[in-house]
């Protein structure tokens, strides 16, 4: 069924459960970090990284489960109406869910630095260089508008690298048929403890804790 908001719920659910975080009855959980809360200092302080994850992410999961729940019941009694209703929880719940899930592994203490190999060819075949790359997804996820996402992504049918931005948890795949490779948080609770509101300073120091290794397998996954 395609929700009221563009996106179907079906879509959101499966996008969640491929990242195998959600067990036969479809109850989602918070996945451990890969490391520590401080470990991407100075970049990203220990109190952001605990508070996003612990707090933000936690609620994300939680409500998920809540709406899934009732939209199980609502589905059961044939209730069309109330699985409508339940589309905004599913697709903002979800997608932060998620874009979260990417988020933590697209990050590592050992990041930063130049991609290599297949990644970095595509990124001079698509975008003339990586710097050139790096510029224009900073530009354009530092002028997401509120509360949003910029993003690297695939496109299966076209075979290239593109970029996107997403408005709030809206996720990447079941919005704009963009496989995600790596994500740019531009929400407020992901940066204002440490940068305020010079949201620039913010995603320029993210290219220092990139994980190239897994946006590259991310790449050559998504090639398939």
């Amino acid at each position: 069924m395609l929700s009221a908001v563009g996106v179907s719920m079906k879509q959101v659910v499966s996008s969640a459960s491929c990242l195998g975080m959600a067990s036969s009855s479809l109850k989602h959980t918070l996945p451990d970090l890969p490391y520590d809360y401080n470990a991407l200092e100075p970049y990203i302080s220990a109190d952001i990284m605990q508070l996003h994850h612990s707090k933000h992410h936690a609620t994300y999961v939680n409500n998920l489960n809540v709406a899934e729940e009732k939209l199980a019941e609502a589905a059961a009694t044939g209730n069309v109406g109330t699985e409508i209703a339940l589309a905004p929880a599913i697709k903002f719940n979800g997608g932060g869910h998620i874009n979260h899930s990417i988020f933590w592994q697209n990050m590592s203490p050992t990041g930063g630095g130049e991609p290599t190999g297949e990644l970095a060819d595509a990124m001079s075949r698509d975008f003339g260089s990586f710097e050139n790359l790096k510029k224009m997804l900073s530009a354009s996820t530092v002028a997401v508008q509120g509360s949003g996402w910029g993003w690297l992504g695939f496109n299966k049918t076209s075979q290239k690298l593109q970029m996107a931005a997403c408005a709030n948890q809206d996720p990447l795949e079941a919005t704009t048929g963009l496989v995600p490779l790596f994500g740019i948080d531009v929400w407020e609770h992901a940066y204002y403890l440490q940068y305020k509101n010079v949201r620039p300073d913010y995603v320029n120091a993210m290219w220092n804790v990139a994980n190239w290794s897994d946006i590259a397998q991310r790449f050559d996954q998504a090639k398939q």
